[in-house]
């Protein structure tokens, strides 16, 4: 069996993060694996601007952005197995892989960063009635037959759902000659960033329902019509609200699931709330020098953020292929009041990194609260908040010396205001 210092699986922007960061860190020995025939993952069919940003402090498109991490690749000597799958993991890091010029081939790893990415959910996934038409795709699948295959997909458009690939592909079916006739959004309110919602909907004159869902399609062999409804406060239909638009093109924006195929077979203790792994300060799963980044670990709003949790994965991997095994008990991070999730879910008091970095989401839209982390009744820090939003990743910080003190697990949580 081979032998590598550190296998990642996934070959997209977290991955490559990833590789150059173990470079740095003095990890001579990395393999990348990735199933596709280039590296870069979803980034190469987001040809649209507004990546990099923070990490590049200039706005690239994806396929841009992907090539700044694949050109630093190339520097630093990242071995990058293409067309290969990966069909098997295991607790003791054991990875199988796949591909047409090895076969079948296992290498023990001394360490594993899982940068596998995220899928979306299709429409066995929600609750449309109707026919099995042509026409219906998830955003995705229609932006990669549009960006990448040069195909398109529909005349009559109707988006359902307001992520923000689904917003961007508004946009981007309008530039190319289609007509969207509207977004509905199941929740009251959007689930993109605000300035997707302001490039691509409202520069567009495109509708939003609010609030609103689909709830049946008609059509034999292509799409040919949607009935959409308006629901209540329980996410129920509400009868009368009826409407109907001729469409030929469904596109589902309604959900991005971490792909944890992988981690689930190594018995890898999941996150409820992010439907991903769970990890502690240093990205590191339940099993032992196994870690985990990128929109496999839990969905990000930005190829920045994707990047640089990618880097901290990685430097918790280098760590511990010098080190081993932490010192001390882990404390968990419990989601308080109005917080949906939050990465990392437990560090290490007796044994912290420079700062304590916890990202989390809040669960409704709030003008005006205040960020309260407490370590039972003990209060460490609190800072004021404004315009908070479910699609809109934040961040808690603690340093080094506020973690050294405690001996309680922390809870992140929101107090409103107003």
């Amino acid at each position: 069996m081979k032998q590598v210092q550190a296998v990642i699986i996934g070959g997209g922007s977290a991955g490559l993060s990833a590789a150059v960061t173990l470079k740095k860190q003095g990890i001579s020995d990395v393999l990348v694996i990735e199933k596709d025939e280039e590296p870069g993952g979803i980034l190469e069919q987001c040809i649209h601007n507004g990546f990099g940003l923070q990490t590049f402090k200039e706005q690239l498109s994806g396929p841009a952005y992907a090539e700044r991490f694949i050109k630093m690749a190339q520097e630093q000597n990242v071995k990058i197995l293409l067309n290969t799958t990966v069909t098997k993991l295991t607790a003791d890091r054991t990875v199988e892989y796949v591909n047409a010029e090895e076969g079948v081939v296992q290498v023990q790893a001394g360490a594993v960063i899982l940068a596998v990415g995220c899928y979306e959910r299709p429409r066995g996934g929600i609750n449309i009635t109707g026919t099995r038409p042509a026409g219906i795709y998830t955003a995705g699948q229609a932006q990669r037959y549009l960006n990448i295959d040069g195909y398109m997909v529909g005349k009559r458009v109707f988006i359902l759902g307001s992520g923000d690939i689904g917003l961007i592909m508004a946009r981007r079916m309008t530039l190319e000659g289609a007509k969207v006739i509207g977004v509905a959004e199941l929740m009251p309110y959007s689930n993109g960033l605000p300035r997707n919602m302001k490039q691509c909907l409202e520069d567009f004159n495109i509708p939003l329902l609010l609030s609103h869902t689909v709830s049946k399609v008609f059509g034999k062999d292509r799409l040919e019509r949607i009935e959409v409804v308006a629901v209540d406060e329980n996410r129920n239909p509400i009868a009368g609200s009826e409407q109907y638009f001729d469409v030929d093109t469904l596109l589902l924006s309604v959900g991005l699931i971490p792909e944890n195929h992988l981690a689930d077979h190594a018995g890898i203790v999941m996150d409820p709330s992010t439907k991903g792994p769970a990890v502690d300060d240093r990205y590191m799963t339940s099993a032992e020098g196994i870690f985990a980044c990128g929109n496999g670990l839990h969905v990000h709003d930005l190829v920045d953020f994707v990047t640089l949790q990618a880097e901290r994965a990685a430097e918790g991997a280098a760590a511990y292929l010098k080190s081993g095994k932490r010192k001390g008990s882990a404390l968990h991070i419990r989601n308080g009041n109005q917080i949906s999730y939050c990465v990392p879910s437990q560090f290490y008091p007796e044994d912290p990194a420079e700062k304590l970095t916890v990202y989390f989401r809040v669960r409704t839209p709030l003008d005006r609260g205040t960020l309260v982390i407490r370590s039972g009744e003990q209060i460490i820090r609190q800072v004021k908040k404004q315009k908070l939003l479910p699609s809109v990743m934040e961040e808690a910080v603690l340093t080094a010396k506020q973690m050294a003190v405690l001996t309680d697990d922390i809870t992140i949580e929101i107090t409103e205001e107003g």
